[in-house]
């Protein structure tokens, strides 16, 4: 894949004013991601990788450097780019259906009907399995069905980028392995561009077209980054015989215990 500028950081930095001055906590990250791309960031804690998620979302502004995205500089929120957070964040007095419904009409009031934002919703609760429980509260359903809704919500607004903060980070083992393959069912029909944060190495390679690893904050920056050249679809069964994936598995578990010499700020 070629990594052609559709989002580009250059020279992203960033400090935060603290009681005893300037705290740096991101410099200098550099980072080129092809349309399609699905790209991982991985790192300790304290490593930088939701600032840098946070800034692409337009939630930090960079102090020095900057992101381009398909061509304009990403300097607040926007609907092009949708972000799923660990904590599902729904509404709780509002249905799945309902939910999903509130992203839509912010961001396709007047460029879609009544009928074609009904079709819309019920096309991304279907992406995601999540016909069944429509018109359910989210006090009624999982942990691993609202994370469903949150990426139905996310995709519903047709982002140029999914971001997603360690988004099956509070799901236990089996209903995790769920729903990435259901992301990567979603990521092969649509061809998304999708920067996710993970602690979960196995994660990381089974999902990944490349892993960005996080050096330790402060002044974090990019370590490292893998290509995980592994044939899609992946089939995480197959894969658990696959000398390559424990390669890749390797290359990033050496990476991360190298920098567990230097403690995370």
């Amino acid at each position: 894949m070629s990594h052609s500028n559709y989002l580009e950081l250059t020279g992203v930095g960033i400090s935060f004013p603290t009681d005893k001055g300037l705290f740096c906590a991101l410099q200098n990250v550099n980072l080129r991601i092809a349309k399609g791309e699905f790209v991982s960031l991985i790192g300790h804690s304290g490593c930088g990788k939701s600032t840098v998620l946070n800034i692409v979302a337009g939630l930090h502004q960079a102090t020095t450097g900057g992101v381009i995205l398909d061509g304009r500089e990403v300097d607040q929120p926007g609907p092009d780019r949708a972000v799923v957070f660990q904590n599902h964040s729904l509404l709780p007095w509002l249905s799945c259906y309902e939910n999903v419904e509130l992203a839509v009409r912010q961001v396709f009031k007047g460029q879609k009907s009544r009928r074609e934002m009904r079709d819309w919703i019920e096309h991304n609760l279907a992406l995601v399995h999540m016909t069944h429980a429509r018109d359910k509260r989210p006090s009624e359903i999982s942990g691993g069905m609202k994370q469903r809704i949150g990426i139905a919500r996310a995709l519903a607004m047709q982002p140029k980028v999914l971001l997603m903060d360690e988004p099956f980070g509070a799901l236990d083992a089996l209903t995790r392995a769920h729903l990435q393959d259901s992301l990567m069912e979603i990521h092969a029909d649509l061809g998304n561009t999708v920067i996710m944060i993970t602690h979960d190495v196995d994660e990381a390679v089974l999902l990944s077209d490349r892993i960005v690893m996080m050096s330790n904050g402060p002044a974090a920056t990019i370590g490292e980054i893998l290509s995980v050249d592994l044939p899609r679809p992946r089939d995480r069964m197959a894969l658990a015989h696959d000398a390559h994936y424990h390669d890749y598995r390797a290359a990033v578990l050496e990476f991360l215990y190298q920098r567990q010499q230097r403690p995370a700020a």
